[in-house]
């Protein structure tokens, strides 16, 4: 299909030169995350004027190219008018061709066309942001840069996705955000081509779906009556109430908003654990063992959770019924992790149901509890996907899983032939430290560097190359215990995130050396588009480790590439001629390490120290 017009355009294309006038040149090689798979680099380059015609050969392709308008006008005031009829030459082309997988494309720049090649909408949405990483970094600005052209180096792209479930997930309930940030949360997981995201929307701490059957839910589930200042163990709290809840209309505008985006937005509903906020609506839903019920105002686990009773179901099958018409994802994530036994085993109903359905003990009464979920939702149409302890007691005839409880879960699952997302803590955990705890805000744990998410792979070895098939994607986890603002999500996420989407996309060999490269540029992007990440990248990050009582062993690294690591024992700042950190080295009680990293005579980011 289209092959004809393919090769009559590679004979009309007349070649333009990239010299004179004002312009934006963008890099070569080019420095693109997630690196796409093959990259043929070429002579010359393609000039983005505002006269360059965009011409689409389906209608299918008109989003996309209004998209890459929006960003062209956003940076430099102008858009590209859409031909009407077929340019000879000069243009930038979407063109449908049969042979493509899902979301795979060509890209090829040359001096007088841009051929965008794919077999549909997500392929060609993914090759425009190739091609925007491709454009110099301004193209990012959401300031005008008053540009005349934007210069494109020549280049022809081979590029598809190493697995078809590429993931980010954000938790909203123990701290809620509102719909601007989740477009802006969006937008940026699109840029890396990430094309699920897992919505956590229900938990102890707060319920944040409008369910109309259930208006109780948002009226009193949203709210907790305070928050515990610090870890989940401080016993110190803010006295203030604390709420927030998403509508049905703002659901719809967002999962319309992610879908123009190839992204597809998978709800989180809670079930059997972290169902306090549900409870505390609707007491009847528990085992009945507490003389009081209310939203939790702490992190952690609860013992209070769904009784496995009929009224649980109906309330869980009404829940659902809104669900599935608000989400078109064909899978609903039904949580199913940390779902303490203390209540169900002290509940007369749920001895008696373990004894009535021959059940072995309460594990087989959590599998019994998700096996009718289950049977629910695939009545409608869906499928489920739950955390790892889905595991216990059996799993789920046709449930995916999410492997968060290190690999043995993911590893598990695959062998019995359920496809598995890999999205294990703290590989893939994002509330842990990136840097050094002693210098960051307060974290879940850690710390989990940039290096160790890039370098981690996602398809354990153990498995079979049948078994590893049931791979089907990775996610990282966003948990708000300790994120209250978008900056903070932001600060945590980035550029980790970048790495998970690379091992997501990338199907290559791993070049954490080249992976550095590209993203320190990549960073002036992420500038441009006002993401707050961390900028640890460029400090020092200095560990001691155990020795004798006497001493402690120092290592010290550096995320950012080429860059030399000078470093004091005296407490002074380190400069050029400081000592050269080239090993490992022992310090005494009464010496303090102080670093600071280096490139071409001039220190970059911070300096650092550390004391015994």
């Amino acid at each position: 299909m289209r092959r004809a017009l393919v090769i009559m355009l590679s004979a009309a294309a007349l070649l333009s030169g990239c010299s004179g006038g004002k312009v934006l040149r963008g890099d070569n090689p080019f420095r693109i995350i997630p690196q796409p798979l093959h990259v043929t680099e070429a002579p010359g380059c393609f000039r983005i004027t505002s006269g360059t015609p965009l011409w689409v050969d389906d209608t299918l392709f008109l989003r996309t190219a209004g998209m890459l308008n929006g960003r062209l006008e956003k940076a430099a005031g102008w858009s590209l008018p859409i031909a009407e009829e077929f340019p000879q030459t000069g243009g930038i082309y979407f063109m449908m061709v049969d042979g493509f997988g899902p979301e795979e494309y060509n890209l090829r720049v040359q001096p007088g066309r841009i051929m965008i090649e794919s077999g549909d909408g997500a392929g060609a949405f993914y090759a425009v942001q190739t091609l925007l990483q491709m454009a110099p970094v301004e193209i990012f600005s959401d300031i005008p840069q008053r540009v005349r052209a934007w210069e494109i180096p020549c280049a022809d792209i081979n590029d598809k996705p190493r697995f078809k479930y590429r993931g980010m997930h954000l938790d909203c309930c123990l701290h809620f955000f509102d719909i601007d940030f989740l477009k802006k949360y969006i937008d940026i997981m699109a840029l890396h081509k990430v094309n699920r995201f897992h919505w956590h929307l229900t938990e102890d701490q707060g319920w944040r779906l409008e369910i109309k059957k259930y208006p109780i839910l948002t009226e009193k589930g949203q709210w907790r009556r305070e928050t515990v200042i610090g870890s989940l163990s401080s016993g110190i709290y803010d006295g203030t109430p604390y709420g927030g809840f998403y509508t049905q209309e703002q659901v719809r505008e967002l999962v319309e908003y992610a879908a123009e985006r190839h992204v597809t937005i998978i709800p989180e509903i809670e079930m059997p654990g972290h169902a306090l906020a549900a409870i505390s609506c609707f007491p009847e839903l528990s085992c009945g063992l507490e003389d009081h019920y209310e939203t939790a105002t702490r992190w952690g686990v609860f013992r209070q959770v769904f009784c496995p009773k009929e009224e649980t179901f109906k309330f869980l099958e009404d829940v659902i019924d809104e669900v599935v018409e608000l989400f078109p994802s064909e899978v609903i994530h039904i949580g199913g992790d940390e779902c303490p036994k203390t209540s169900w085993k002290q509940c007369p109903h749920c001895q008696a149901l373990i004894r009535k359905e021959g059940l072995k003990d309460e594990f087989e009464l959590q599998s019994w509890f998700i096996q009718r979920m289950e049977k629910y939702i695939n009545a409608k149409g869906r499928q489920i996907i739950g955390w790892d302890e889905i595991l216990q007691g059996g799993l789920a005839p046709n449930a995916k899983v999410m492997s968060w409880l290190g690999e043995e879960g993911g590893i598990k699952a695959a062998r019995q032939h359920h496809e598995v997302v890999m999205a294990p803590y703290p590989k893939y955990y994002l509330d842990y430290w990136q840097a050094d705890p002693d210098s960051e805000p307060l974290a879940m744990g850690g710390p989990t560097t940039l290096r160790t998410m890039y370098e981690y792979e996602p398809v354990p070895e153990v498995l079979t190359p049948q078994e590893q098939e049931y791979i089907i994607g990775v996610e990282g986890c966003v948990w708000t215990e300790y994120m209250p603002t978008p900056a903070r999500v932001e600060y945590m996420a980035w550029p980790r995130m970048c790495a998970i989407a690379e091992s997501g996309w990338y199907g290559g060999e791993k070049d954490w050396d080249g992976f550095t490269r590209r993203l320190e540029h990549h960073l002036g992007r992420l500038d441009r588009l006002g993401v707050g990440y961390c900028d640890a990248f460029f400090n020092p990050f200095i560990e001691l480790h155990k020795d004798t009582p006497a001493d402690k062993v120092v290592t010290v690294s550096v995320d950012a590439p080429d860059a030399e690591i000078r470093y004091t024992l005296d407490g002074s700042a380190p400069t050029e001629a400081s000592h050269l950190y080239e090993k490992p080295f022992v310090i005494n009680r009464q010496q303090v390490v102080t670093a600071a990293a280096f490139r071409d005579g001039k220190q970059i980011g911070q300096t650092k120290h550390k004391t015994f």
